[in-house]
């Protein structure tokens, strides 16, 4: 197990980085006065919703993907593109927040992440087990 830390550690950051996106939310829930359940009606709450959310919805894409590129790859190579998605997540969440427009780069980022760790992982499980 111990092979594992750097991937570990990387999850439970993509852990803290989802919570503080939470935190965001909540704040801007206040700031706008439109306090939960409500999502809708101030752009900048829709924004950090969708900002937050979104990257919830490509956690499930990349965790499993990181951690079977870890054990089917590299450890140190899985965590450091775990690393980049990371880096790209927030890029994107905040360049939502600042203006729409430029959440791109942050999602180009992540989205390069995301596919080399699927695709290699996918390649490689694939090719062991024809071999």
């Amino acid at each position: 197990m111990d092979a594992y830390y750097p991937v570990a550690i990387v999850t439970l950051v993509t852990g803290l980085m989802i919570f503080g996106m939470a935190i965001t939310v909540a704040r801007t829930h206040g700031a706008t006065g439109l306090l939960a359940p409500i999502m809708t009606g101030h752009p900048q709450l829709e924004r950090v919703i969708r900002g937050h959310m979104n990257t919830i919805e490509w956690v499930p894409i990349f965790l499993p993907s990181m951690w079977l590129f870890a054990i089917y790859w590299d450890v140190t190579w899985a965590a450091i593109i775990g690393v980049v998605w990371i880096v790209g997540r927030i890029a994107y969440f905040v360049g939502y927040l600042v203006e729409p427009n430029r959440r791109y780069p942050g999602f180009f980022i992540q989205a390069v992440a995301t596919f080399t760790l699927l695709l290699g992982a996918l390649g490689r499980i694939t090719f062991l087990w024809i071999a």
